[in-house]
């Protein structure tokens, strides 16, 4: 099968004619067994599963990493296991425990509980993927995404689904939530041009939808197609943070260590792309720091910082050294992040003011002076325009602007597949 990447206009024009396709996403609705409580007010798509029957005949195969667990942090892989035909898993970025650093090649795993063997779909293409799904009927699919367009979790999902379709085998997506709301959407729709493994697909860089929403797009307008089944959370409503949802969180991978991390990860992870700004990877705060060996001064940067930024967050001036990475073992100048209003935080434009910012104060260091990492750079931010802009001095509010048409435009479309 042929995929492809749609332009947002195209992406619109098809939306409307969404009558004439033939239907084959199933929404499962959660049954009435399941119950919520105060102290855990939301149960995932994998514990509405685990509540109903199942035909012990059907092989299923499990893509999904160490965030698969349940309110009690039982493992899926055990728990589906018992009361199913659990015969393969498969793996993202990073593992099937996390533990691999980010990029690194995954060889084959074997789950020490079950002896279920893991097969990593790292690096590969749905064309590749699907000889390694015949041994299964059904493919669940059951992962903690992040919210975010460059997260790679969410084209593994994409690549598992159009691989599901190649191979004809049907698609179960267990919901869980979105940790940084499914209310809030913020940034430009990438750039097909620029299509990639860290943003594939017209969406904004923070989409406000669960990973389940999420799937329902992709098969409906990016031509995946797969017989896709839903199973929908109980609990869930779209302004929660996941600190409300009563759930615990897993390391996502080795730098998102816990679910607060994900918001100045949208600030900082952009700009870390260029390789010359500390995002504080390699201290014990990734993505919380701001600096370089070359800030003398980290209280005039936080101060000219804070009144670009505004509100939602308070900027620490501060001194840290990374460990491992980039500037490893040197002294760096700089600032840390402090949320303060997580509602009226804006990390994807913070990001943007802080490049600029430091530009400017600082132009002795050319932030943009290794023309290797422009490429990777674009691919993260969605589009060549933006560095260029930067570059260029323009005011990063002036890109927000320019990003908002199309943004209302995913907003009108995004509307037809949210679930909750």
């Amino acid at each position: 099968m042929q995929r492809f990447v749609l332009s947002i206009s195209a992406f619109i024009i098809l939306a409307g004619c969404s009558a004439f396709r033939p239907e084959i996403t199933v929404i499962t609705p959660v049954p009435e067994i399941v119950k919520v409580s105060e102290e855990i007010p939301v149960r995932t798509g994998l514990e509405i599963f685990l509540a109903s029957a199942h035909d012990s005949t059907v092989r299923y195969g499990l893509m999904t990493n160490q965030t698969g667990v349940d309110a009690a942090l039982n493992s899926n892989i055990v728990l589906l296991d018992e009361v199913v035909n659990l015969v393969a898993l498969y793996s993202p970025e990073h593992g099937i425990y996390g533990a691999e650093f980010a990029g690194d090649k995954v060889g084959q795993e074997i789950d020490p509980q079950t002896g279920i063997p893991a097969y990593s779909t790292y690096r590969k293409k749905p064309a590749d993927i699907a000889p390694i799904l015949d041994g299964i009927d059904v493919l669940i699919i059951d992962i903690q995404d992040i919210g975010v367009r460059g997260y790679t979790y969410i084209y593994s999902m994409a690549y598992m689904m159009e691989a599901a379709q190649i191979a004809g085998k049907r698609v179960l997506v267990f919901d869980r939530p979105n940790p940084i709301t499914g209310s809030t959407v913020e940034g430009n729709i990438l750039d097909p041009a620029v299509a990639s493994f860290v943003g594939l697909y017209p969406i904004p860089y923070r989409y406000g939808m669960t990973i389940g929403e999420l799937a329902y797009l992709f098969n409906e307008e990016f031509g995946l197609r797969c017989e896709l089944e839903i199973i929908r959370m109980a609990g869930w409503q779209r302004e929660m943070w996941f600190d409300e949802t009563g759930l615990p969180w897993i390391p996502t991978s080795p730098h998102v260590p816990h679910a607060e991390t994900v918001l100045n990860m949208i600030a900082t992870g952009v700009y870390g792309e260029l390789g010359v700004l500390s995002e504080g990877v390699g201290t014990t705060l990734p993505f919380e720091y701001v600096g370089g060996p070359w800030i003398k001064d980290p209280h005039r940067f936080a101060a000219i910082l804070q009144e670009r930024i505004g509100p939602g967050v308070k900027l620490r001036p501060c001194f840290f050294k990374p460990y491992y990475g980039r500037h490893t073992g040197q002294i760096c100048g700089g600032v840390q992040l402090y949320v303060t209003d997580r509602n009226a935080y804006r990390p994807y434009l913070t990001g943007f003011i802080i490049l600029a910012t430091a530009q400017e104060l600082y132009p002795e260091v050319d932030l943009f002076g290794n023309e290797n990492r422009w490429g990777m750079f674009d691919k993260v931010s969605g589009g060549t325009w933006i560095r260029e802009a930067i570059q260029n001095g323009d005011d990063p509010h002036s890109l927000e602007a320019r990003w908002q048409a199309d943004l209302e435009k995913f907003m009108t479309l995004r509307q037809k597949y949210l679930l909750y």
